[in-house]
């Protein structure tokens, strides 16, 4: 079993790390918020005082933080934790953030002796908690095999996607098809309601028909069709609506630095951004987004 650094233990890393656990690794856990460590603590594992102890002759570093400013700051410099590892750590970087980010920190790992792929997720809270996440992964072919047997443990579909970087790449495109998607999904419930069909015959049609989508099938933004939806405990986040809408500028500086025409994804910026931002809901599901829809409908 592996020595395992976990740094960034909340709502996604805190049940990955529990996870490893499971498996029967060590893990010593890190973050800023006391809470959380506790919990990873009564789950099993040992708290690290610092970014650094937690990395301290470790096998494996794992990463889950808000952003690329964020993995910058724990990853290099001197009190980084590139700086801190045994040569041949194996970092996996679970964060969502910019491609070039992704990739200054998987050289500056690889020119230390070490290696690292980025492996940002999907599949929200519950995922996290069932060990069914999607990893999307960046890097070489070595550390991606090596770092895969830890992945399957936090998740179910694995998938190298190319060089360091692409992992990042295929998240952000991703996320941006499902917002797209569920703006969709809740400007058809709200005319249907104005149309007068109710929510559980346009799921059964829709669901089962050209429409059929996660967004629908998983993740219903309208209580009732889908149990498991946040529709049914008032959008209390499984992915926050802030959580969205960085996913989506992070596709928008991508899609300007590449030049790749996105309209949509645009427009869906500029829609989460009015949800998160404009009407104070930066907390709330994503799929919440769904009531502002209702109200500019009037």
């Amino acid at each position: 079993m592996a020595r395992i650094g976990f740094i960034g233990v909340g709502n996604m890393g805190g049940p990955m790390a529990q996870n490893l656990l499971k498996a029967g690794h060590e893990v010593r856990a890190f973050d800023l918020a006391s809470d959380a460590v506790e919990r990873a603590v009564a789950a099993g594992a040992t708290e690290a005082a610092s970014v650094q102890e937690a990395a301290t002759d470790a096998d494996v570093v794992v990463t889950m933080l808000p952003a690329g400013k964020h993995v910058r700051q724990v990853y290099l410099g001197d009190d980084g934790i590139i700086a801190a590892a045994s040569a041949n750590t194996l970092f996996i970087d679970s964060s969502t953030i910019d491609v070039a980010t992704a990739r200054e920190v998987i050289a500056a790992a690889e020119a230390g002796g070490m290696e690292m792929i980025d492996a940002p997720v999907s599949g929200g809270v519950g995922g996290a908690e069932a060990g069914t996440l999607t990893f999307m992964c960046g890097g070489t072919d070595g550390a991606f095999d090596r770092a895969k047997p830890y992945l399957d443990q936090m998740g179910k579909t694995i998938v190298h996607a190319g060089p360091a970087g692409n992992g990042q790449a295929a998240k952000i495109c991703n996320n941006m098809i499902l917002a797209i998607s569920m703006i969709g999904v809740g400007e058809a419930f709200v005319l249907a309601e104005k149309l007068g069909v109710d929510h559980q015959t346009l799921f059964d049609i829709c669901s089962t028909a050209s429409a059929q989508c996660w967004a629908l099938t998983s993740y219903c933004p309208v209580p009732g069709p889908v149990p498991a939806s946040p529709a049914n405990r008032d959008f209390q986040a499984g992915f926050t609506a802030t959580n969205m809408l960085k996913d989506l500028r992070l596709s928008q500086e991508a899609a300007e630095g590449f030049g790749a025409k996105t309209e949509l994804g645009a427009d869906a910026t500029r829609l989460y951004a009015a949800y998160a931002e404009e009407n104070g809901m930066a907390a709330k599901d994503f799929s919440g987004i769904i009531n502002m829809i209702r109200e500019n409908s009037g």
